[in-house]
């Protein structure tokens, strides 16, 4: 099974959300695990009941620190954040995708966030699937 890790300092809200969609859609032989280096108590509460719209229940995740391991088990890393503060990580692909931070946001607002990290998560799907990736 190839591993895909999407990275975010907190992972509460954007890497749990595209965890999420990855595992929901993944291709065959591909999963995706989360991470953060400085992980928030809980998984955001309008990342919760984002996903509850698209009947995905993230209510039972954790966040979880970036470890040596989840480096070494990833095939690719995905930096949702800025990525200013996440660290280099030496795997065969690593993508930025500096999404903006929702978590002050409205929930109308962050659903627009939601809807864009759902887009790239279903755009990385499909690289992977025609191996462009």
């Amino acid at each position: 099974m190839k591993t895909i890790l999407f990275i975010c300092v907190e992972n509460s809200f954007r890497s749990q959300i595209a965890e999420a969609y990855f595992n929901k859609y993944a291709p065959e032989g591909w999963i995706a695990m989360s991470a953060g280096i400085k992980p928030a108590e809980s998984v955001h509460p309008n990342a919760i009941k984002l996903m509850l719209e698209e009947n995905i229940d993230i209510s039972h995740k954790k966040p979880k620190i970036i470890s040596k391991e989840l480096q070494e088990k990833a095939e690719i890393a995905i930096i949702v954040c800025s990525g200013d503060l996440c660290p280099v990580l030496h795997m065969r692909h690593i993508e930025k995708w500096n999404i903006p931070d929702p978590a002050q946001m409205s929930l109308e607002e962050a659903r627009t966030i939601r809807d864009n990290i759902k887009a790239k998560v279903l755009d990385l799907i499909e690289r992977l699937k025609q191996e462009k990736i």
